[in-house]
């Protein structure tokens, strides 16, 4: 197996994993009826950006790099408001 090919993999990877949190969010939604964010949809948002930003980073593709980089800024800040939300919650 070349280096070439697990990267590529690598890529293919980060791209099922950010495309899973389509999944998860709409099944989530279907079984509340309302439009929701299952904490999994930002846990699967993060492990799909740092795969492709390491997929990017190795490509050397700035566009694709800046892109990933700004949106798991985004996804773990997401992240924290969810966790601070439940935390607070949790203490009333």
């Amino acid at each position: 197996m070349t280096t070439e090919t697990i990267w590529v993999a690598i890529g293919f990877l980060g791209q099922a994993l950010f495309s899973a949190r389509f999944i998860v969010q709409w099944l989530k939604s279907e079984k509340e009826k309302k439009s929701v964010f299952p904490i999994a949809f930002w846990y699967f948002s993060i492990a799909g950006g740092i795969t492709l930003l390491a997929y990017a980073i190795y490509r050397q593709d700035p566009v694709f790099i800046l892109g990933q980089a700004s949106g798991l800024l985004i996804y773990f800040r997401n992240l924290y408001f969810v966790v601070y939300q439940k935390k607070a919650a949790d203490s009333q």
